[in-house]
């Protein structure tokens, strides 16, 4: 993980981020975490995939996540995630990167791809893992189950540990949202013929928040290269279960991109 945590003002919230540039004229690589994560919760991955690709590194927590603020808005539209990616997009501006690649894992995939189709200048390209585009009963089943478990296991007592008193309500944010009636007509699907960045395309075979629907239809309606990797055996975070192969994919992706 890296050591240093910044603190920068957008949009009515302090965000908490954690900056590491090595090498000159590379790009820099901005991880995007998952629903319940946060820059700790990333460990050394970020390190260990910018030194095998070169790349300059970018780690932050979303409002409500981890160092940042409490979170403004408790009470989710279906649009949240759009909001989100422009949050980022503001933090790129901010902080002078220049078309960054994004490595976004699950909520956090769905945010780079809307980042990448809605403001296709400022994205060089996008590693998602996890990535929903639309809501499946697989999804809902797998946010059924953690409900379950922050009740009756110490899931909620895990997560304090990062997100301290903001820990209810970034969960509660989260399963309300995804499980509410609203929800369910959510879908990126209208977005995706937007993004001419490339895009690798990372899920495990055994996911437990969605199908391989998921991937393929994605690499089938963007519009620039596409490159899909399904891992057997592997379940909803590929980054932790095989940080090897994740790292070796990723940067071999990386390396065939085309310089600015």
């Amino acid at each position: 993980m890296i050591a240093t945590t910044n603190h920068i003002n957008i949009a009515n919230s302090k965000i908490a981020f954690s900056q590491l540039i090595c090498f000159e004229n590379r790009p820099t690589l901005i991880f995007l975490h998952d629903s319940l994560g946060c820059i700790s919760l990333w460990r050394d991955f970020p390190e260990q995939l910018g030194e095998w690709s070169q790349c300059n590194l970018l780690v932050y927590d979303r409002n409500g996540y981890g160092a940042s603020g409490e979170l403004v808005k408790p009470n989710r539209e279906n649009d949240y995630l759009e909001d989100e990616a422009a949050i980022l997009i503001e933090l790129i501006e901010t902080l002078n990167i220049g078309r960054p690649i994004l490595f976004g894992h699950s909520d956090g995939g769905s945010i780079a791809l809307i980042a990448a189709a809605k403001y296709p200048d400022k994205i060089a390209a996008v590693i998602s893992e996890g990535a929903h585009i639309f809501v499946e009963a697989e999804t809902i089943k797998g946010i059924r189950e953690a409900m379950e478990q922050y009740q009756t296991t110490n899931l909620k007592q895990k997560l304090e540990k990062y997100h301290g008193d903001k820990t209810d309500a970034l969960f509660n944010a989260w399963t309300k949202t995804w499980t509410s009636h609203a929800f369910q007509s959510w879908n990126l699907e209208n977005l995706l013929p937007l993004i001419a960045c490339p895009v690798l395309v990372i899920q495990g075979e055994n996911d437990e928040f969605g199908t391989l629907a998921q991937v393929n239809r994605i690499v089938d309606r963007v519009s620039g290269k596409a490159v899909k990797e399904i891992l057997p055996g592997i379940a909803h975070t590929p980054h932790k279960e095989a940080p090897e192969l994740i790292i070796e994919l990723a940067s071999e992706f990386i390396q065939s991109l085309p310089s600015d």
